[in-house]
């Protein structure tokens, strides 16, 4: 029986809710062919996230281990290809700190590759009828950060590991102050994780189609 990690942020930048954990946790203990879930939060604090992720990846040893995290702003679940080793926080973190261009691992390699499936994880989310796609940046705030030091921490070791940013829930976008936000529903977003679950789980090589971007 193989075990999967998942992870979701606690709300931050004053929100009452994320929507990685609340459909993460919807998750907790589900169990599929040869397969079980394990659930974990995460703080939204730079240094605090990565210590607790590699606690719980320590602990449980997991084969296959996804961060899921909130992409206000994107229309579409988010399957990350690269971690990138800085912070560079534009706003403050849960505990009121602001890294600015700062190497998440002194001496680091300047990036990694996540080793999922992403673009067979995509694709099958996407024949779900729910919106999909590889995304080129995880971004340079607490995702990031934790998705670096995942990959960092599990380097050479076989297990599949990467990051999914999913948008805002239906709530979140109708109080953003720049309308109209793109949104996906809580059930959507639990049944794409789970797709992508399941994929990660089953496919070895990933599908060779075209998933880049311009910019």
């Amino acid at each position: 029986m193989k075990t999967v990690l998942l992870t979701g942020f606690e709300p931050f930048g004053g929100a009452a809710i994320n929507p990685s954990w609340e459909a993460v946790r919807l998750l907790d203990g589900w169990s599929g062919d040869g397969f079980k879930v394990e659930v974990r939060m995460l703080p939204c604090v730079f240094g605090a996230a990565a210590e607790a992720l590699l606690g719980f990846v320590d602990a449980l040893r997991p084969d296959i281990a996804i961060a899921v995290g909130q992409a206000g702003g994107r229309p579409e679940i988010s399957i990350e290809r690269i971690a990138i080793n800085v912070d560079d926080a534009r706003f403050l973190d849960n505990a009121g700190r602001q890294p600015i261009d700062v190497p998440i691992v002194a001496d680091g390699p300047a990036a990694y590759f996540t080793t999922l499936p992403i673009k067979a994880m995509a694709a099958a989310i996407r024949e779900q009828g729910i919106r999909a796609g590889v995304s080129q940046t995880a971004g340079t705030f607490v995702c990031n950060h934790v998705f670096y030091a995942l990959m960092h921490h599990l380097r050479g070791q076989g297990v599949k590991a990467g990051f999914i940013h999913v948008p805002f829930l239906p709530e979140q976008a109708a109080a953003y102050p720049v309308q109209p936000t793109p949104s996906m529903t809580l059930e959507e977003i639990v049944a794409g994780l789970r797709v992508a679950v399941e994929v990660a789980v089953a496919t070895g090589a990933d599908l060779v189609q075209a998933g880049g971007a311009t910019h």
